[in-house]
């Protein structure tokens, strides 16, 4: 009995250890130092703040003015603003150079739950959001009508 504990503990141990390499991998990837450096030039640009600043003010207005819909008397100026405010910060160069590193870094991770996932099952299924990682139904039809029973993604 006490062999099979020391055992069962040897291999937790070892999955640790194999899991913080993996760790350490993925902060020591180009994704990850992408992202850090973009994160750092959106953080520390005063411009891109001053954008950011400025449309998170406007979107407190808009929140604001939602709650009432069209029949807000300022619903109309504040949704424009939004917009253009919205429009402004998508296209500010540190915006759009963070945003494009968050989305490499997230289909590295992507990549690695999918493979994890299917190293331990074929079953497990991994929550990506990116359509790319997506599996395809099992079903020629698109969906069995069965709620997924026989396979496919209903």
């Amino acid at each position: 009995m006490e062999v099979a504990i020391l055992l069962a503990t040897m291999e937790n141990l070892a999955l640790l250890d194999a899991a913080d390499e993996l760790s350490q991998m993925i902060i020591g990837s180009e994704e990850m130092e992408a992202y850090q450096a973009a994160k750092e030039a959106l953080q520390t640009n005063p411009e891109t703040q001053a954008r950011i600043k400025q449309f998170t003010k406007i979107k407190e207005q808009y929140e604001e003015v939602s709650r009432f819909g069209r029949y807000h008397p300022d619903h109309k100026e504040v949704t424009r603003k939004a917009r253009a405010f919205k429009r402004e910060v998508d296209m500010d160069e540190n915006v759009a150079v963070f945003r494009r590193a968050e989305m490499d870094l997230q289909s590295l991770l992507d990549e690695i739950s999918i493979l994890l996932a299917s190293a331990v099952s074929d079953n497990i299924k991994v929550p990506t959001g990116n359509p790319f990682f997506e599996q395809k139904s099992a079903c020629s039809t698109g969906g069995c009508g069965s709620g997924g029973g026989c396979g496919c993604s209903a």
